[in-house]
């Protein structure tokens, strides 16, 4: 009879995730811990690498859970696959494939002599940084069909394959279904690409939020986090459409992530 694969064909485990990956394989990194006190390994089974991530508090099941719901909805090639998931003795671990990269706000310590990942990726040629931002922006409008308003979107979710010029997104735990209402204050995220609306309790949180977090995002990456003219390595039109986009005022943006995209295709066309 053919054994099942300890990874991707198991429900749960009866001992702790760090001793089980062991038993299975190797642990080649331990992440540090998430802010969100998510336990993360690459561990090696069968000569292959897998990212498992695990959750033994109640907060980190709740949002593991969300990451799963996210996932059976929403597929694309430049997001890690989710191959599995399972109980262990006090808590939940997801298993996705492994993808080659560098974060861009990695959890290492860089050596004193490393130029750090971000600042990499934002000298590179400006088409190819356009290149990665179309990629985020296809997730976003896929993500908008099909139901979810992104939350604590920023640069520590992007992955860079330099050498293949490639990009990967990850770490979908606060992805919400669409719309939802502010009920926290401020939100899970990085400031430099929240809405005003992601502070304020009691407020709306809808398509017109991503359109400010994807704004910012093109701020960050091709201008180096630089709101300056002076800095932006795109052209005049892609400027004005970033900058609708995050207007305070949500009125005043892009009313759907679809029609800011629509806008940055048409601005990048004589780019």
């Amino acid at each position: 009879m053919p054994t099942r694969h300890p990874l991707l064909e198991i429900s749960e485990i009866d001992t702790h995730i760090e001793a089980y990956l062991k038993q299975i394989g190797e642990i080649t990194y331990r992440f540090p811990e998430h802010d969100s006190r998510c336990q993360s390994f690459r561990a090696v089974v069968d000569n292959q690498r897998w990212f498992v991530k695990h959750g033994n508090i109640p907060q980190t099941i709740t949002w593991l859970r969300q990451a799963l719901r996210f996932h059976a909805a929403i597929q694309h090639e430049a997001l890690p696959q989710l191959h599995n998931s399972f109980t262990t003795p006090d808590g939940l671990a997801l298993v996705y494939n492994w993808v080659d990269g560098e974060g861009l706000r990695p959890e290492r310590e860089l050596s004193p002599d490393e130029i750090h990942p971000r600042d990499r990726f934002c000298a590179l040629p400006a088409t190819e940084i356009i290149d990665a931002l179309n990629v985020i922006y296809d997730v976003h409008v896929l993500i908008e069909k099909r139901g979810f308003i992104a939350e604590d979107f920023y640069d520590g979710c992007i992955i860079y394959d330099f050498a293949e010029k490639r990009i990967h997104l990850y770490d979908f735990d606060h992805y919400h279904p669409a719309p939802f209402v502010n009920d926290q204050g401020r939100l899970y995220g990085s400031t430099r690409f929240m809405a005003p609306e992601e502070f304020q309790k009691g407020a709306r949180v809808d398509e017109r939020t991503n359109v400010f977090m994807l704004g910012r995002t093109a701020f960050v990456l091709l201008a180096n986090n630089s709101d300056l003219r002076a800095d932006w390595k795109g052209n005049n039109a892609m400027w004005h459409v970033a900058k609708k986009a995050t207007n305070a005022d949500k009125q005043l943006r892009h009313q759907s992530v679809q029609a800011f995209v629509s806008a940055w295709h048409a601005a990048i066309a004589d780019f």
